[in-house]
């Protein structure tokens, strides 16, 4: 793997990293959203990551042609709603309250997301090292005479 190669699999961590983040402050956003635009509390939303697949044909001919493209990294295959049932709270006076005063309240766990938000962003600092490093890699490998 060329340092290219490193640099790309380190940005694709970022991007990855970046796009779930944005899902948990969205999440953490719609916490007590109550009726969305379909009528229905706010459902958390969460990234489904995986690796860029590549077969070894694909990897073999890339290696034969010496050709460096893209090899590995991660993206965010999609993007899914989490199908917890609601929490119902028991709050009579709210407008969305059913007959006997419950309101229903988006499936958001405040702990679970600020837990996946320190997770995401250890992961997310640990891509700009390895991307920095790989670039300083790349720079002293320039100053060799």
């Amino acid at each position: 793997m060329g340092l290219g190669q490193a640099l790309d699999i380190s940005a694709s961590g970022i991007e990855a990293q970046r796009r779930t983040m944005e899902l948990i402050a969205s999440n953490i956003a719609n916490i007590n959203t109550t009726r969305t635009v379909y009528g229905v509390p706010y459902r958390r939303k969460i990234a489904v990551l995986s690796d860029k697949p590549i077969s070894f044909s694909e990897v073999l001919s890339k290696a034969e042609l010496r050709y460096s493209s893209e090899l590995g990294g991660v993206e965010v295959l999609d993007v899914v709603e989490d199908q917890t049932p609601f929490q119902k709270v028991y709050n009579p006076g709210h407008p969305d309250a059913d007959e006997q005063g419950f309101v229903k309240m988006p499936n958001v766990n405040l702990a679970k997301e600020m837990t996946d938000m320190t997770e995401i962003s250890r992961l997310y600092e640990a891509n700009i090292v390895a991307f920095n490093s790989s670039r300083k890699m790349g720079s002293d490998l320039l100053q060799i005479q």
